[in-house]
């Protein structure tokens, strides 16, 4: 039996204990990037506080038991916009927007595919294309159509809203009030101003397939029909966990739920719906006009992806965060004094109970991080902090790894050590000053101990 997980479930409005529908198989789902330009750091908090659950649950039900599913929408009218104004195809742009993610993800610590899925198992990990699921698209589309849920009008096939009686369960929205809010700039076309794009027609250049329905012009598929489509063909019909920011809840996920069931006749598509704070930076909301928009790879370059990761955590998933200079200094403060006390010690079997109850409970990880403090024993430290994808490297790899970014030239910093000692030894103590001065210009800290003098990069 795997210990008790909680979450706070947005379909019900509060929390519960998580029940798999089949605990051999637990399938979670998450909303991932639209790849038309940089992420930028907000983008970053969905990807590690589900990433985090990823490897709880992993935990908790076996590697082999858990299967995470994260989308790569890769057709969009941002895509065909950005394409064309650079003048490349559009699977030029994804292709090298996805790689820069990938890139990003990696200095984060996120697990991936290639890291966790085993040849001849079922996949553990999966990250769907939208553009490699427009059969399972036009399918559910016909299927929607033939149901009453959908109907063809001016070669789009639009959701008849009306026509599901509890659409706005997940939001909490009534829909008198969604209509009433709906009535600007209503397409004719429509019956109702609620009701959305399930398939448009293409405009010349654009990318276009054949149309379902009957519909002779050539398109595409409009956003909420990719994530229904993708997670039925890889998780089912209904599966455990559907994740994202909590800007995605109205309309997407909404809208997600309305097409599934209705096409599927299911009572729910997800039996748990989790979904992210929003995050702020330096206490003001990200915007290019506020001129504070922060790109997550401009933040990598500056910070540790394990620094960005903690600074991430430290916060609930489901509140706001505020993300500022400060807080990366702190999460990087508290990294070197973990990795002072790890050094290089292999990780606990498992992570102690005490850093997993907390994040049984809702994620926790404020909770989490607290009992990680309190550990003494090096290899438990390790483990627990492993448990949240932190410390993934003992000190002298990370050391490593932080001189071969820098550029340090390490055989002059073993001179200037070798120096300092002689001086110390000598007790020539100018001399003894100038070496760690000069080591301190290189970014370079030593610390003398009972087994010796050690150094690192801060």
């Amino acid at each position: 039996m795997a210990p008790m997980l909680r979450l706070y479930n947005t379909l019900t409005g509060g929390k519960a204990p998580f029940a798999p529908i089949d605990p051999s198989h637990v399938r979670m789902y998450a909303c991932g990037p639209t790849v038309y330009d940089a992420a930028h750091i907000g983008n970053a908090r969905p990807i590690i506080v589900f990433d985090l659950l990823f490897r709880l649950l992993r935990r908790l039900y076996g590697e082999a038991h858990v299967t995470y599913a994260r989308n790569v929408t890769d057709v969009d009218d941002k895509i065909n916009a950005r394409a064309a104004e650079r003048g490349i195809t559009i699977r030029e742009l994804t292709d090298g927007t996805l790689a820069a993610f990938h890139a990003d993800l990696s200095d984060l610590g996120v697990l991936m595919p290639d890291a966790v899925n085993v040849a001849g198992e079922r996949p553990r990990m999966i990250e769907p294309r939208a553009t490699d699921h427009i059969v399972e698209m036009v399918a559910m589309i016909e299927g929607l159509v033939v149901a009453g849920h959908a109907y063809v009008a001016a070669d789009h096939v639009l959701f008849d809203v009306p026509s599901m009686p509890d659409y706005g369960a997940l939001s909490k929205r009534p829909l008198d009030e969604m209509e009433a809010g709906a009535r600007v700039e209503v397409a004719p076309y429509k019956r109702s101003p609620l009701d959305f794009v399930l398939w448009k027609p293409s405009k010349p250049g654009e990318p276009s397939w054949p149309s379902p329905s009957g519909i002779a012009a050539p398109g595409r598929p409009g956003w909420h029909i990719e994530c229904s489509a993708m997670s039925a063909r890889h998780l089912g019909q209904t599966f455990d966990i559907h994740a994202g920011g909590i800007d995605l809840i109205f309309p997407h996920h909404e809208n997600e739920v309305a097409q599934s069931r209705c096409c599927f006749s299911t009572p729910v598509m997800a039996n748990t719906w989790l979904h992210n704070g929003f995050l702020q930076v330096e206490g003001e909301k990200m915007s290019k006009s506020a001129g504070n928009f922060v790109t997550l790879r401009a933040v990598l370059n500056d910070w540790p992806g394990e620094v960005v990761r903690l600074a991430m955590l430290k916060s609930h998933y489901r509140q706001p965060i505020d993300w500022t200079l400060r807080g990366l200094e702190e999460a990087r403060r508290m990294l070197d004094r973990w990795y002072g006390a790890v050094g290089d010690a292999a990780p606990a079997a498992e992570a102690p109970d005490s850093v997993l109850e907390p994040l049984l409970d809702d994620l926790n990880t404020a909770a989490a991080l607290a009992e990680i403090h309190r550990l003494d024993d090096p290899a438990q430290l390790r483990a627990g902090a492993n448990l949240l994808g932190l410390l993934d490297r003992t000190r002298s790899e990370r050391d490593q790894a932080t001189v071969a970014a820098s550029g340090l030239d390490v055989a002059a910093i073993e001179a200037l050590i070798a120096d300092r000692a002689a001086a110390r030894a000598a007790k020539d103590w100018a001399a003894s000053d100038r070496a760690r001065d000069a080591l301190a210009a290189m970014g370079v800290a030593v610390k003398d101990g009972k087994d010796g003098t050690t150094w690192s990069v801060v």
